[in-house]
Parts: C-alpha cells; sequence; structure tokens
C-alpha cells in the first residue's frame, strides 16, 4: 500500500476530527487501547507534575490524565479541528480549567523554550510523519523541552510487535494486518538507539500484547469457526473489554510506550 504523503495525512486528521469531534474514535477507533494506553501512561506520571501532551488530538487522553493525576498539562495538536473540540470538550469540564489547557503546536518545532515540562507523552504522533529523518528531529524536539531528569513516554506503534503479531495470524489461517497508508511504524531499537545521547531508555511497556492476541487473533478465529454476525474490529464489545482488563504477556501487542529519562 502506497504511503500518504504529509500533506494527505493531514488532510486524513482533519477529517478525522470533523466526523468524530470529542469522540475517542478521532484519533483510534479502537478505544480500549486508548483506554489501557491512559491507564499505563500514568503509571509514569506525578502528581504536581507539568505535562505536555504532544499530539493530542481532541484531547481524550489529555483529559483522563488530569482525571487520574494532579497535574498541570498542556495539550498541543498540528489539527486546528482537533484543538477546537479539545477546547470544546474542556468548556463542558469546568473543574479542569485552571490545570488543563489546548493550543494549535507542531512537533516538528514546539513554541516552548528548553527544559520546561516534567513529563512529555507523545501519542501516536511520531507514526504519522513519514520519513526517520523526521521522526528522528520530533522525538529530539521533544526532548529538548523536558528537564533534565524528566520523562519522555513515547506510545508508538512498532515494527516489531507488528510482525510478531501477524506471524501469528499468519500461522492460524489469518491474513496478515497491513500498516495503515498514513502511519511508518517505528524499529523500536533503531528508537533505543538513536536517542542514546540524549536519554535513558528505562522500559518499553507492552502493555497491550494479550489485548491484541484476543481481539486480532482469538475473536476472529472464533467469528469464523462459530459463523457469528458480527464485526471483528468493533471494541464496544465485552469480549473487547473483558481481554483490556487482562494482564499483559508476550510481545503480539504492536502498540508500546518507550520511557527515556532524559539525561541530567
Amino acid at each position: 500500500m502506497a504511503r500518504m504523503k504529509l500533506s494527505q495525512i493531514r488532510t486524513y486528521w482533519t477529517d478525522q476530527a470533523g466526523v468524530h469531534g470529542a469522540k475517542p474514535q478521532a484519533s483510534w477507533s479502537d478505544f480500549r487501547v486508548m483506554e489501557m494506553e491512559c491507564r499505563e501512561l500514568c503509571k509514569y506520571i506525578n502528581d504536581g507534575d507539568k505535562v505536555l501532551d504532544v499530539g493530542c488530538a481532541n484531547g481524550y487522553t489529555t483529559m483522563h490524565v488530569a482525571a487520574q493525576k494532579n497535574v498541570r498539562i498542556h495539550g498541543v495538536d498540528y489539527i486546528p479541528r482537533m484543538i477546537a473540540s479539545a477546547k470544546k470538550g474542556l468548556r463542558a469540564h469546568k473543574a479542569f480549567a485552571a490545570r488543563v489547557s489546548f493550543s494549535v503546536g507542531d512537533i516538528m518545532k514546539l513554541k516552548f523554550p528548553a527544559g520546561n515540562f516534567d513529563t512529555v507523552m507523545v501519542v501516536r504522533v511520531v507514526i504519522n510523519l513519514g520519513t526517520w529523518t523526521r521522526q528522528l528531529h520530533a522525538m529530539r524536539e521533544c526532548l529538548r523541552v523536558l528537564k533534565p531528569g524528566g520523562l519522555l513516554l513515547l506510545s508508538e506503534a512498532t515494527l516489531q510487535g507488528w510482525r510478531r503479531l501477524n506471524l501469528l495470524r499468519v500461522e492460524w489461517g489469518l491474513p496478515t494486518i497491513p500498516v495503515p497508508s498514513f502511519n511508518t511504524y517505528l524499529d523500536q531499537k533503531k528508537v533505543a538507539t538513536a536517542l542514546r545521547g540524549h536519554a535513558d531508555l528505562l522500559d518499553i511497556a507492552n502493555y497491550a500484547s494479550t489485548y491484541f492476541v484476543g481481539t486480532r487473533v482469538l475473536k476472529p478465529l472464533l467469528i469464523k469457526a462459530l459463523s457469528l454476525n458480527a464485526d471483528p474490529s468493533d471494541p464496544g464489545m465485552e469480549w473487547n473489554r473483558l481481554f483490556s482488563l487482562a494482564p499483559s504477556i508476550g510481545d503480539y501487542g504492536t502498540q508500546k510506550i518507550f520511557i527515556f529519562r532524559k539525561k541530567r
């Protein structure tokens, strides 16, 4: 499948914002993984932190973090329509008004001084940048605005998880899942090596492996075997909820979180 150009990617996300508004589907159709993602991110965010959410989309994750942690958090996204939805949602949650804010911004050139944040979280943004050169620049830009000793939480799709999940699917007669045309998945070894001089990689949280096995392998197999009239991609089913609560084992989750600590 041909990769989208950067202008096409921007148009795609602008359209998503228009279609879905404040719904989590504006940034991803599988909201169950987003719920898991929020829970995992919060493990590394402390009360009192000053947090930057880069690529916040319509603010779904931003608001969930603010609900779980007593932090000051600012969300930026390069799609104005996404930020408009985020601000609309914030107006409906006035209790967060003093701690949450949003603005239009570009990960390639963040409008913040160096060392300004305790934590920077980047949620499914780098995979939308097209080339490794742009991806590397974006990650280093996020490190720039992070305080020495602060955490960079990079939640992105990896080639390693994607390949292993597809190997499992093929073993059971299922077709491979393609990389979306607007994405360029990350090689986790390449990311770790590229940022080595700037930050220490503390861990790679493979929080969704069991969920991906349950929903991308077991679920379609059962639907086919039982001839059920069900959509295997529907995250609203109780099956998905069940697997979103299961402990994660293995290395079959496409989505992972890199936890980097900026060098002092």
